[in-house]
């Protein structure tokens, strides 16, 4: 099952809150907060489209860039002896620990 809607380069998460009866996300990957809300899968799928054009309206207007940018950098939690055979692994390919995690998240999200 997958919890999201994606529209044009936008991607959006989806919940329902059951006491309300109501589905309701948020733009992902924005440096700005911007909601959307329905009570049918298709108000959502609707209302998000909405969020999503209202939202490069307002950017263009405000000569502000729509997207969050990427660093190309982030920490990386896991267990010591995960670790450990993370960095046996790359050395043994000859490889950095760092190309290593690249390629094993390269091959998960199937670039």
């Amino acid at each position: 099952m997958e919890n999201v809607l994606r529209y044009q380069d936008f991607v959006g998460s989806v919940q329902y809150n059951s006491d309300d009866k109501v589905f309701h996300g948020k733009l992902a990957f924005i440096t700005d907060l911007v909601t959307f809300e329905g009570t049918s899968v298709n108000e959502l799928e609707s209302a998000f489209v909405e969020a999503v054009e209202d939202y490069l309206e307002l950017c263009k207007a405000v000569g502000k860039k729509p997207e969050k940018s990427f660093a190309g950098s982030f920490n990386i939690r896991m267990q010591p002896e995960l670790h450990r055979k993370a960095a046996v692994v790359s050395l043994e390919k000859g490889i950095s620990l760092n190309q290593l995690v690249v390629e094993a998240v390269s091959k998960y999200v199937g670039q």
